[in-house]
């Protein structure tokens, strides 16, 4: 069985899960590309590859919050990664929240859980 995840899928970007190792909470959804896998795997530091900006980025890069990988899951089909971290800081969204997922729908609104653990102002000076 291949060690890898198959980067001929999705145009070679394929998408990463990111849970929290400790409580299993959905932390966020990145994308990795081979090079991005290869930094994660040599490292034991979570690495993506950013669609927005298009390059490689190391999570925690400017924050300081990076995610140290504790196990790494394959799906059955090799092109969806899962990532089981420890969150250093506490927080893994750039808004400062636990979690990406801090948007509630109900009802047709989006309810707000959770208040951020840090200012974004203050750590991402720019």
């Amino acid at each position: 069985m291949t060690a890898k995840p198959d980067f001929s899928k999705q145009q070679g970007l394929l998408p990463a899960i990111v849970q929290d190792a400790g409580t299993g909470k959905v932390l966020m959804l990145a994308h990795m590309n081979e090079l991005a896998w290869e930094e994660t795997v040599r490292t034991g530091k979570a690495h993506y590859w950013s669609r927005s900006r298009q390059k490689l980025w190391l999570k925690g890069e400017e924050s300081g919050h990076v995610q140290n990988v504790m196990e790494i899951y394959l799906d059955c089909d090799l092109d969806t990664i899962l990532l089981k971290v420890e969150q250093v800081g506490g927080a893994a969204c750039h808004t400062g929240h636990e979690s990406c997922f801090y948007r509630k729908y109900l009802q047709g609104t989006l309810q707000v859980e959770g208040s951020p653990l840090f200012d974004p102002q203050e750590v991402y000076k720019k």
